[in-house]
């Protein structure tokens, strides 16, 4: 029962023939589908590049003066 037959070997390379190999429409879908996968990983890197650009371009400096920091400290109780 636990033994691999000759039908089993025949079939699992009928398979892997028909998935990735021989011409068919199912290994140019599964090529077709290696694309997309890239193909969205390049737009997710692209997004990542651009949000960081976005965030420096707008960047402000938001340290007080000197000049305001001397009226702030200038507290009566």
């Amino acid at each position: 029962m636990g033994a691999i037959g000759p039908w089993q070997i025949i079939i699992i390379l009928v398979i892997a023939v028909l998935l990735f190999g021989g011409g068919g429409r199912i290994s140019s879908m599964m090529g077709d589908f290696a694309k997309g996968i890239k193909s969205f990983r390049k737009g997710l890197q692209e997004e990542d590049e651009k949000s960081l650009d976005d965030r420096s371009d707008g960047a402000m400096d938001v340290t007080p003066a000197k000049d305001e920091t001397k009226k702030t400290d200038t507290h009566t109780e």
